[in-house]
């Protein structure tokens, strides 16, 4: 069995500088799945760097609300809402609300650095 606590979980910022916790990823730990699994947390009024994926990424939203841009759309996300991000998309997302906007980011195949590329404007 697999389990893991949250709070166990180090976090670190991202080079998109949103505030992350691998939940679990498949490359570091032993198990028989092609995703990985992180909670994200953007605090209030920030918004994340331009970056892309070269896989497929699904964001779930726990809570707070913000602002989604993925090439050129934009769109509302609160609690409940699901936003899947093709590969090689250019992405963001911004805090618009007065407390932290967390979600879940569901990347397969698996998160590995050389998947991801923050874009300089």
């Amino acid at each position: 069995m697999f389990k893991r606590n949250l709070r166990d979980c180090q976090e670190f910022v991202s080079c998109d500088s949103a505030a992350l916790r691998e939940l679990f990823n498949p490359l570091k730990d032993d198990m028989k799945v092609r995703y990985s699994l992180a909670h994200a947390t953007v605090r209030p009024g920030k918004i994340t760097a331009p970056h892309r994926l070269k896989v497929a990424e699904v964001y779930y939203v726990l809570c707070g609300k913000g602002r989604m841009y993925i090439d050129d759309e934009e769109s509302d996300v609160k609690k409940d809402d699901v936003v899947y991000i093709p590969p090689m998309s250019r992405q963001r997302i911004r805090n618009t609300g007065k407390k932290d906007l967390v979600f879940l980011c569901l990347v397969d195949p698996a998160w590995k650095p050389a998947y991801e590329e923050v874009i300089r404007d």
